[in-house]
């Protein structure tokens, strides 16, 4: 009886001492607990596309793409021999190809095309240099020829001037010959002073006649005035410029069903191509697991049609809309959610490139570093396949190069420092990624790429020097007020502002100027001989046209607006009306 009291008592006094060490554990756990991080948060909207894309059903569009194949076929043909019956008329030929590269149609027809304009830069100078020529054509010629890469004299529109050195009044009356005028000047490169007084003639009275003259010449003159055709997308501006054509009294009834039936065939391939891709961003669970990022994968997707979509490209299309998708989180993680200790671990872990380094990731950033490191390895093994793995240390390059902006840009918000101009150029025009985007285009770009090409484009030529500018005070000027919400790095409004103190609008007036220069340097970087092939360079200029479209204006693709919508639903939803 003794001993059983005995244990009873024991027991209780072990237990209460037990009680006691649990809650004295219990509160140094506590004072000992990481206070809950302050992330800033961005509230970037959701997807506006819902399911439809991955919903996409292709079986009916099977059977008409069967129905047309022959068709299209046949048409091709019909044009190839217009080519024919139109090579001793210099103004018909110029119309032929001005409409088959509107239309979209120009890669179906390259060697055509080049060897037309190679016949006819061979005279043009000493066919177009009289009074007799109109100037709807000279203009027309000027302009198809520098857009492949011919460097023709702008001296040849000294024969629309006056005694005064004016251009003609008489001009004014011209639509047709004004807006081509227009048109040709958006080619001009540095120094040429006569293109520049044309581009101010031209505008003041386009402008003046866009609501007397009737349609289809009052849509076009609209159109270019709101985007010339240097900066339009070609797939966007061939969808618009179908509508003008079927009005013209004057088309080609068999370039235009051409147009039509080509639009309607591959618009199929970009939906199926959508699907693949929504479904690899569906398994990736980001949205869940990386609620903080932009679920901006369609407006990549047209992004990259942009950039190329021709049949083609299928693979590079969804290898570069996949890596953007990944690009556009990571830029999130540094910009709005990674905390600057995450990012120091974070940066040295993307620049060691191995998967090793994972458990030294919170959890957000070992599911992105996972994700990013197998998306490569599946490149990898695509390259592999056509015996191309050479490129992908490139892209891993240009990866590391990213971030590195990016962290870059972070320890200046991490130190509340506003940089001076050359010091944010040097760092955000690497970040605004179009170095990065020009890089991965041109892994699936087959043959016509080399190694050389990948090399010139690290020693960050003009071209690409000038595209990232652009980019980068475009996005400035637009998404400078919605970034400051958040908190931010400095963007080159402050810097530029500081440093100069002058007001906004004073800091908007010198970057709109600065832009419109580095347009001239794309156009100097056309002229041949060019150090890579065209090819090459149009995707440089692609993407400086994909930044025109969403970026003027407004941040069309962070904050998905009406232009947005209403472009990737024209070229990727509706089909042209037959």
């Amino acid at each position: 009886m003794i001993v059983h009291a005995l244990f009873f008592i024991l027991t209780k006094i072990l237990r209460q001492e037990s009680m006691a060490l649990i809650q004295d554990s219990a509160e140094a756990q506590s004072q000992n607990a990481k206070p809950e991080v302050a992330r800033r948060t961005a509230n970037f909207h959701p997807s506006v596309w819902g399911d439809q894309f991955i919903n996409y059903d292709d079986s009916q569009d099977i059977i008409t793409q069967a129905q047309s194949q022959q068709q299209v076929d046949e048409l091709k043909e019909i044009v190839r021999e217009a080519f024919t019956t139109s090579a001793t008329d210099f103004s018909l030929q110029l119309k032929l190809i001005d409409a088959i590269q509107r239309l979209g149609l120009a890669y179906h027809f390259e060697r055509e095309i080049g060897e037309a304009l190679e016949r006819m830069h061979s005279t043009f100078d000493d066919d177009h240099g009289n009074d007799d020529v109109d100037l709807y054509t000279v203009a027309l010629g000027f302009r198809l020829l520098r857009q492949h890469g011919y460097n023709v004299s702008c001296a040849i529109f000294n024969n629309f001037k006056d005694e005064s050195s004016n251009f003609k009044e008489s001009l004014i009356d011209d639509m047709s010959g004004m807006l081509s005028f227009y048109e040709a000047t958006h080619l001009r490169v540095h120094g040429e002073d006569i293109l520049e007084k044309a581009l101010v003639f031209t505008t003041t009275h386009l402008e003046s006649a866009a609501t007397r003259v009737s349609n289809p010449q009052a849509t076009q003159i609209t159109q270019a005035l709101e985007r010339p055709l240097r900066k339009s997308l070609e797939r966007l501006s061939a969808r618009r410029y179908i509508s003008i054509y079927q009005e013209e009294a004057s088309h080609n009834e068999s370039l235009l069903k051409l147009a039509k039936l080509d639009f309607n065939l591959v618009q199929p391939l970009h939906k199926k191509e959508l699907q693949e891709i929504t479904r690899w961003w569906r398994a990736l669970d980001f949205e869940r697991k990386l609620p903080f990022a932009r679920d901006r994968m369609v407006e990549l997707y047209f992004w990259i049609v942009g950039v190329y979509f021709e049949p083609q490209y299928s693979v590079g299309r969804k290898i570069m809309t996949q890596v953007s998708v990944l690009l556009t989180i990571l830029d999130d993680i540094y910009d709005a959610f990674g905390t600057f200790e995450e990012l120091v671990i974070f940066t040295e872990a993307i620049d060691r490139w191995d998967v090793n380094c994972i458990d030294e990731l919170p959890e957000y950033m070992q599911t992105f570093y996972l994700a990013l490191l197998n998306l490569y390895n599946d490149i990898e093994a695509e390259m592999a396949k056509e015996g191309r793995s050479y490129r992908v240390p490139y892209a891993i390059q240009a990866m590391k190069d990213q971030a590195r902006s990016y962290f870059n840009e972070a320890r200046w918000l991490h130190e509340g420092r506003v940089p001076s101009m050359e010091e944010y150029m040097r760092v955000a025009t690497v970040s605004i990624s179009y170095t990065f985007l020009t890089t991965i285009s041109l892994l699936g770009m087959g043959d016509v790429v080399t190694k050389e090409a990948f090399e010139w484009l690290f020693t960050d030529p003009k071209i690409v020097r000038a595209a990232n500018t652009i980019f980068r005070l475009m996005d400035d000027i637009v998404s400078t007020d919605f970034e400051k919400e958040r908190g931010h790095a400095a963007s080159s409004v402050d810097c530029y502002m500081k440093q100069y103190g002058v007001s906004v609008q004073e800091t908007v007036d010198v970057f709109q100027k600065q832009i419109m220069d580095l347009w001239k340097d794309i156009n100097e970087e056309f002229l041949r001989p060019t150090f890579v092939p065209m090819s090459v360079l149009m995707r440089v200029l692609n993407l400086t046209r994909v930044t025109d479209l969403l970026y003027k204006g407004e941040d069309g693709f962070t904050r998905v607006g009406k232009v947005t919508r209403d472009s990737i639903t024209s070229i990727c939803i509706d089909p042209v009306p037959l």
